[in-house]
C-alpha cells in the first residue's frame, strides 16, 4: 500500500509518500512542501498548490491520500485560508481517483505516541524514528504530513490485525 500524507496550507502544504512493504518496514519515497508566494493572489495560489500536488499524484501513484482534518482555535481567518487549501487537495484526489481518509490531530498523536495529547515533538521524533530518517522533516508541515500517512499505515495494520484474530 503507498499512502500519500498531507497536511494541508495556504502557505505551505507539506506531503509525504510511504510504502507499506513486506514485513515491519515502511519505505519513504517522498517528502517535501508545497509553498505558495503570500503576495500573490488567492486563485493563483490554489491553483499552484493544486498543479504541484497532481504532479506529485501522477508520480508516485499513491492508493490512498490521508489528510489531516481541519482544526483551529481561535483564528478563524487562518481556518478559511486552510479550508480553502483543503479544498484543493480533496478536488486533487477526485481527479486523480485516489481515495482519501481524514484523521483528526489527536487520531495521529495517539496512533505515533501513545497519546492524544502528545506535544509535536514527541511526533517528530516518532516521525524520525519509525522512517529511519537522519533528521526530523522540515518545515513542520512535512513532518505532519508524514505523520498522517504513517497514522494510516498504522491504522490498516491495526484493522488486519483484529480481522484476522476475529476469523480464528
Amino acid at each position: 500500500m503507498r499512502v500519500l500524507g498531507i497536511d494541508p496550507g495556504l502557505a505551505i502544504t507539506g506531503y509525504g509518500v510511504i510504502e507499506d512493504s513486506d514485513g515491519d518496514v515502511f519505505r519513504t519515497l517522498i517528502y517535501d512542501a508545497i509553498q505558495t508566494p503570500a503576495h500573490t493572489p488567492l486563485p493563483q495560489r490554489l491553483a499552484l498548490l493544486y498543479g504541484q500536488l497532481s504532479m506529485v499524484v501522477e508520480r508516485y501513484r499513491p492508493d490512498v491520500m490521508a489528510v489531516e482534518r481541519l482544526f483551529f482555535g481561535r483564528n478563524v481567518t487562518t481556518a478559511l485560508t486552510v479550508g480553502q487549501a483543503r479544498g484543493v487537495v480533496l478536488l486533487c484526489a477526485a481527479q486523480h481517483d485516489v481515495p482519501v481518509v481524514e484523521y483528526k490531530p489527536a487520531e495521529i498523536k495517539q496512533a505515533l505516541v501513545g497519546y492524544g495529547r502528545a506535544r509535536k515533538e514527541q511526533v517528530q521524533f516518532m516521525v524520525q524514528s519509525v522512517l529511519h530518517l537522519d533528521e526530523i522533516p522540515r518545515p513542520d508541515d512535512v513532518a505532519d504530513a508524514l505523520a498522517v500517512a504513517l497514522c494510516h499505515l498504522f491504522s490498516v495494520r491495526f484493522n488486519r490485525l483484529i480481522e484476522d484474530t476475529s476469523h480464528r
